[in-house]
């Protein structure tokens, strides 16, 4: 018998990623029009306020919380302030087995459920099951609901690659309210295999319908809707390779990868997690930079609001500009390497998860700086007075409480000495992203960190972080933070799946299950290693037999053939690229790569990628008679080189791949 939940509105939200029933066939498409907005949290409200019976829930606090998400991705300034409350629900989970992206079977292994034998439940019973309070089995259960079934995530909450406090603003709700945000859940068909395993029974059908009507008002602005968080997304570049365009994630094609030192704005790699921030005029008169000094207070009774500085985009354009040339690179760049050996969680990044840039802006500490005079002169949190100085344009005064603590900033060690809980800097973004760096790579006058606010001598695109972002050179991009909103000194690092989650760890290659390791143990990326890739690769001669055409002849398979080839090199922590080695079989013999551009940067501080090229590489011809292999391994001044195998790096989140890049070129056309 097939499903009466088949006709049901949840078909226009209910996606391929809903599981596979015997009975139902293929679900139609989902086609995710818009965000949740104020209009979810204020129905989600009026749905627990007005219980008629139980097709109306309690969600209210879910919605609440994706609703402020939503705005924070959304069109305004105004708007992305309604973050910072997502991540108060938290669930430690007690299972012993988990899923996890490499435990997911193939199609050919899949085992459709069986319809028949579901059970139906109500809204009522999943929000009871949210992992505050006992369920029905007297365990804290965590269950959500999707596209008319209703599914048990617990074991699943520790591993999820968004982290564990995304997954639970769902707990005990609908998925689709959060899924109309985070599209990267339809990317892939991860989100698919992962859940077929989780289903315990179909939705009852008036529950669905519930669910149905208020995704009907959500994403209609005629009534009262929000309409899409993603209508307003910058124009892209035609020639970037798009994985994913809601959010956007796009890389460089590997031909253009090198083609400039200084890579073009409109061909920089794009890495988002929500929509891109719309500022208006009015919003970007009004932005500020809180900068919370709290930590240095010695009235530790005062509150955070006292010791926060707002600063705006003029003040900080006052400061004196710098520019820093620095390379950026996704933490999951060559993903699909590791997918090879085994599937990991993520974007599925080829080499071009990497660019660079000349970044303009004021250094870190001159706008620390700058916040300790506004404090000390009793600017503080008034924007009037913050404006009334900057139109004066007048040096603000500092007082003789003052100059300590504007000498410690500008002086790490007796900063240090006088301050041991400082041991970390916050950042915040406009779209709730939370991440931090340690003191010493943010105050050491070596390690070039800025706030920006230009890219290539032009203003940073919104793509890009606009109207602040922080660069952090030598550091995973992640760490990079865009459309920053405040900075913080603190003894801790900051909060959130960016930072303390399974995002951006890098977990042991024999563990498949977040559940058995401490993630509170183990740091997130921050400095990174020494990578190298292959971008071009032309025949220098081929020993064809006399009369062949070059074209329509195949080669002796193991004979040895000349190539040449360039491409790229970077290692974090500003260390420099000191050599690249090229082979052409399999690492048997190698080949001294020329360095060119980037070369002759600061000794440590080469934030930048280093261009080279290698002529006369002798390479072995492969079994099909058409092709060579090449692969290329960069050594950095402290002489980390990369391993041959990505096996021993392999991760379930799949970052910081650095082993041999390895690449395939064929030295005869197809016929």
């Amino acid at each position: 018998m097939l499903v009466q939940a088949v006709n049901h509105q949840s078909r226009r939200f209910a996606t391929g990623l809903a599981p596979r029933v015997i009975g139902i066939g293929k679900r139609q498409g989902y086609h995710p029009l818009a965000s949740v907005s104020a209009l979810a949290s204020r129905e989600y409200g009026n749905c627990r306020n007005n219980q008629k019976d139980d097709s109306y829930y309690t969600w209210g606090a879910a919605a609440a919380a994706t609703a402020a998400i939503a705005a924070a991705s959304g069109l305004t300034a105004s708007q992305n302030v309604m973050i910072k409350k997502d991540n108060q629900r938290n669930c430690v989970c007690q299972c012993d087995v988990g899923l996890t992206p490499s435990s997911v079977p193939t199609l050919d292994e899949d085992e459709e459920i069986d319809d028949e034998t579901l059970p139906i439940i109500r809204m009522s019973e999943v929000e009871r099951n949210n992992g505050q309070q006992e369920g029905n089995d007297g365990e804290k259960s965590i269950w959500m609901s999707y596209g008319g079934y209703v599914y048990d995530v617990t074991d699943f909450i520790a591993n999820h690659p968004g982290g564990s406090e995304k997954i639970m603003l769902a707990a005990g709700g609908p998925i689709e309210p959060h899924w109309h945000l985070y599209r990267q859940h339809f990317a892939s068909d991860l989100p698919q295999r992962l859940m077929e395993k989780m289903v315990i029974g179909k939705l009852h059908e008036e529950d669905q319908e519930a669910i149905d009507t208020l995704m009907d008002k959500i994403t209609n602005p005629a009534s009262g809707g929000s309409g899409d968080p993603y209508e307003h997304e910058p124009l892209r570049h035609p020639s970037l390779k798009v994985h994913s365009d809601t959010p956007m994630n796009a890389e460089v094609p590997s031909h253009i990868l090198n083609k400039d030192y200084i890579t073009p704005v409109e061909l920089f790699y794009v890495r988002h997690h929500h929509p891109v921030p719309l500022l208006s005029d009015e919003d970007i008169d009004k932005f500020r930079l809180d900068v919370d000094l709290s930590l240095l207070s010695k009235d530790q009774s005062s509150s955070a609001t006292a010791n926060t500085a707002r600063l705006s985009l003029d003040q900080i354009k006052s400061l004196p500009k710098v520019e820093v040339t620095t390379t950026l690179q996704c933490s999951g760049n060559r993903r699909s390497g590791f997918n090879d050996l085994r599937r990991t969680s993520g974007t599925p990044w080829g080499q071009g998860a990497i660019s660079t840039a000349k970044w303009g802006g004021a250094r870190l500490v001159d706008v620390l700086a700058l916040a300790a005079e506004e404090l000390s002169a009793g600017e503080g949190n008034s924007d009037k007075k913050t404006k009334k100085a900057t139109k004066k344009k007048k040096k603000v005064s500092k007082s003789k409480a003052s100059e300590p603590l504007i000498q410690t900033l500008q002086q790490l060690q007796t900063l240090l000495e006088n301050n041991p809980k400082f041991q970390h800097l916050r950042f915040e973004s406009l779209d709730g992203m939370m991440a931090s760096i340690d003191v010493i790579k943010a105050l050491n006058p070596f390690g070039d960190v800025i706030i920006a606010y230009e890219m290539n001598g032009e203003d940073l695109p919104r793509d890009h972080g606009f109207p602040l972002r922080v660069i952090v050179p030598g550091y995973a991009a992640v760490r990079n933070v865009k459309w920053l909103s405040k900075l913080e000194l603190a003894e801790e690092e900051a909060v959130g799946a960016w930072q303390r989650g399974l995002n951006y760890k890098v977990l042991p290659p024999a563990v498949v299950d977040a559940k058995q390791v401490n993630l509170d143990a183990m740091p997130g990326l921050g400095e990174v290693s020494v990578f190298s890739g292959i971008t071009d690769v032309t025949n220098v001669r081929l020993s064809l037999e006399k009369g062949a055409v070059e074209d329509r002849v195949r080669l002796k398979p193991g004979q040895t053939v000349m190539v040449k080839a360039s491409g790229w090199a970077w290692a974090g922590g500003g260390r420099n690229i000191v050599r690249v080695d090229v082979s052409g079989n399999n690492g048997e013999t190698w080949e001294t790569a020329t360095m060119t551009k980037g070369s002759d940067q600061p000794y440590g501080r080469a934030w930048a990628w280093t261009f080279w090229e290698c002529d006369g590489i002798p390479a072995r011809v492969c079994d099909d008679g058409c092709s060579v292999e090449l692969c290329c391994k960069g050594v950095d001044s402290s002489f980390n080189t990369q391993p041959e195998s990505s096996d021993g790096l392999w991760n379930v989140r799949g970052l910081a791949n650095n082993s041999w890049f390895k690449l395939t070129h064929r030295l005869i056309a197809e016929e």
